[in-house]
């Protein structure tokens, strides 16, 4: 172990590391693996992804997630099983991706790995003040040290949790290191199955910065056309939404819910925005025999809005420029109606920030490892942004 510390060190030392950032999302599409190097640390990190690839994952992978994913009650074995299988298959990807691009495992200084979420359950979700925040990742960090041979850094969200936060959104920290501007109001607006971002003031003020989720962002809708539509993952270019109209009545029946009223920041997850959250919806609006057409048109005219009343809620007063990055930025229809609706805003392309948006939270995570590694804590008098260290660590044999 000493020589492993020892190591650790030297890496900590560095001006420059090359760190693999690793994120799997609530979509369950694939696995996001970023090359990066990262330079410095704090405010004057400078990062660049020189390799990025989605490796998809295929339907056991997927089918053996789904078996616990979101749900109150599963099988308690099969979740401890797939602690290691997660890892286990993770290191196998990143073996595979690392071999195709030429590079060594011995050019890697560090992977960041985020997991897979199956549960998360915040306080406002569950309603027992005796349990606080919780959150539950799987993907043992060990396992992908010992299967690449590489330190390994996972599990994130439990300090954020363990200082009094949510474990979520932690694209707060990274967003703020790397994209904050002078002079230039910003929002990092990150559409996965849960839609967040990132509010970025352009006087660099950390004590204003903070991130927040806003309820759904494709999770649902995608839930439905896997349902309805054998063989079919999600709305292709909005195409299903765009043949639909707008039903008043459920969408406001969809927004009828108490999270909207809560203050910012405040997480959430497919625990609450499922399928069962929309048949319940459809049941209080007597809409429950629409077409998939009109059912998908309104779940996707619910995501622009409730992110556009939170989005308004902080920048009625100063002009904003919005960076979209997830699936939901491929959406021409929701981004149509966010458009529409953040006026005051004008919405840029995230690639001139020089970071692939599809790459982006996989990016976040290799930059939360290079600040729990060389980094200092960053003193922000910010509640919203405590200043805390993140991620286990994880050596090789």
């Amino acid at each position: 172990m000493k020589q492993q510390i020892e190591k650790l060190y030297a890496i900590s030392c560095k001006a420059e590391k090359v760190i693999i950032g690793l994120m799997s999302g609530t979509s369950l599409d694939g696995l996001d693996i970023a090359v990066c190097t990262c330079t410095n640390a704090g405010p004057a990190t400078k990062l660049k992804v020189t390799h990025f690839t989605t490796v998809a994952y295929n339907t056991q992978f997927k089918n053996a997630i789904l078996s616990v994913f979101s749900k109150k009650e599963v099988n308690l074995e099969q979740v401890c099983l797939l602690n290691k299988w997660v890892a286990v298959t993770h290191a196998e990807m990143i073996n595979t991706a690392l071999k195709t691009w030429g590079i060594a495992k011995e050019e890697i200084d560090l992977i960041a790995s985020h997991g897979q979420t199956i549960y998360h359950a915040p306080l406002l979700l569950h309603g027992q003040d005796r349990y606080g925040n919780a959150t539950l990742q799987i993907g043992d960090g060990d396992q992908l040290a010992v299967r690449t041979g590489i330190i390994t850094l996972s599990d994130f969200r439990q300090k954020h949790i363990a200082v009094g936060g949510e474990g979520a959104p932690l694209a707060v920290y990274g967003d703020y290191l790397l994209f904050s501007k002078p002079n230039e109001n910003r929002i990092m607006l990150n559409i996965g199955g849960i839609a967040n971002f990132t509010f970025l003031p352009g006087t660099l003020d950390v004590a204003k910065v903070f991130s927040t989720d806003t309820g759904p962002g494709n999770g649902m809708m995608d839930m439905l056309v896997q349902r309805e539509l054998s063989g079919i993952h999600f709305d292709i270019d909005g195409k299903i939404a765009a043949r639909g109209n707008i039903q008043p009545t459920l969408l406001k029946a969809l927004k009828d819910n108490s999270f909207f009223l809560k203050a910012f920041p405040k997480t959430i997850g497919p625990e609450l925005f499922n399928l069962h959250y929309l048949e319940n919806a459809k049941k209080m609006s007597s809409t429950e025999n629409i077409s998939l057409e009109d059912t998908l048109a309104t779940l996707n005219r619910f995501t622009a809005e409730t992110i556009i009343d939170a989005i308004h809620t902080c920048t009625m007063q100063n002009t904003y420029n919005i960076y979209a990055s997830g699936g939901g930025m491929h959406n021409p229809v929701l981004m149509r109606h966010l458009k529409e609706g953040l006026k005051h805003c004008t919405f840029k392309n995230i690639n001139d920030l020089h970071v692939n948006p599809d790459a982006k939270e996989a990016v976040l995570f290799a930059v939360l490892a290079n600040e729990c590694i060389s980094g200092e804590r960053l003193s922000s008098g910010n509640s919203m942004m405590p200043s805390v260290s993140m991620g286990k660590i994880s050596f090789p044999l």
